[in-house]
């Protein structure tokens, strides 16, 4: 359970009284071999700084470091973690910064230096909206080369899924048209302390140096967030608010009228995207 020479992440916690907080969207992962196998599903980083978004008691950080990350930014709303994120500094020299706050209102490029990835067991309470915001900048190639991040294993597989199925939207939709994005990990919930009540699956998305198909990022965030609003409507329905003229968008986008929004691969939506953006 040792990957360095700090002390094993449950006297840490119990140390530092760091209780996870439900209301911090806080489940932490204890075992540090896991951790550990984690910082190297993210790739080799020795000559990559990393990002980290809610370290916590610090296991993924102690993973990351150990692995070789060059530099590791650790942002944490959680004052309660610092102290303990500050023995992980100290052994770890000029290798760890740690910045208190939310991750939503800062701006890691003021310290880190590329090349950079980004690793996490991110919060479920800002998860996926950290994850859109990643995929959806106005310019392509984005300041990272690649995520892997823990999720409940239902945004994970919302993440990788297929046209007609169950779990396909907005999610599949931004992550695979810009990414290589599979599922590399599964964990089950008494894996964390507390056990969440559902399983957590690590994704890992690869940065593509062109979009799949060309489309305007916020366009088409507008339209598969529209169409899956609505999902079990016919599209010319659902997306009538966005043009007078949709059927006709519709059509030029080679997409049915009378399809719903499951049924469209993400090369569909980034024409009728195109379509709408144009006119």
């Amino acid at each position: 359970m040792s990957i360095d020479n700090l002390p094993p992440l449950k006297q840490v916690i119990d140390t530092h009284g760091l209780a996870a907080k439900k209301s911090l969207g806080q489940n932490f992962l204890l075992d540090l071999n896991l951790t550990a196998k984690i910082a190297r599903l993210s790739g080799r980083n020795e000559d990559h700084d990393v990002l980290e978004i809610g370290p916590g008691p610090g296991g993924l950080t102690r993973g990351l470091l150990s692995e070789g990350a060059r530099k590791v930014l650790a942002i944490e709303k959680d004052e309660r973690c610092l102290p303990a994120l500050a023995e992980i500094s100290d052994a770890y020299p000029d290798r760890l910064k740690v910045m208190s706050g939310d991750a939503l209102d800062i701006n890691p490029l003021d310290h880190l230096t590329s090349p950079i990835r980004i690793a996490a067991n991110l919060p479920y309470n800002i998860g996926t909206e950290l994850l859109v915001r990643w995929l959806t900048p106005p310019d392509w190639p984005p300041f990272w080369d690649s995520l892997t991040l823990m999720f409940q294993r239902e945004v994970a597989q919302r993440i990788t899924a297929e046209p007609g199925s169950k779990a396909y939207g907005r999610l599949a939709i931004l992550s695979q048209w810009r990414t290589d994005a599979k599922i590399v990990m599964n964990l089950p919930p008494e894996a964390f302390s507390p056990p969440p009540k559902v399983s957590s699956a690590v994704v890992h998305l690869a940065a593509l140096p062109e979009p799949r198909f060309a489309a305007d990022a916020a366009m088409l965030q507008h339209v598969t967030a529209t169409a899956f609003n609505q999902r079990r409507k016919m599209l010319r329905s659902s997306l009538k608010s966005l043009s007078s003229d949709i059927e006709d968008h519709l059509i030029a986008a080679d997409i049915k009228p009378t399809d719903r929004a499951e049924q469209i691969d993400v090369e569909r939506f980034c024409a009728l995207a195109r379509s709408l953006k144009a006119a």
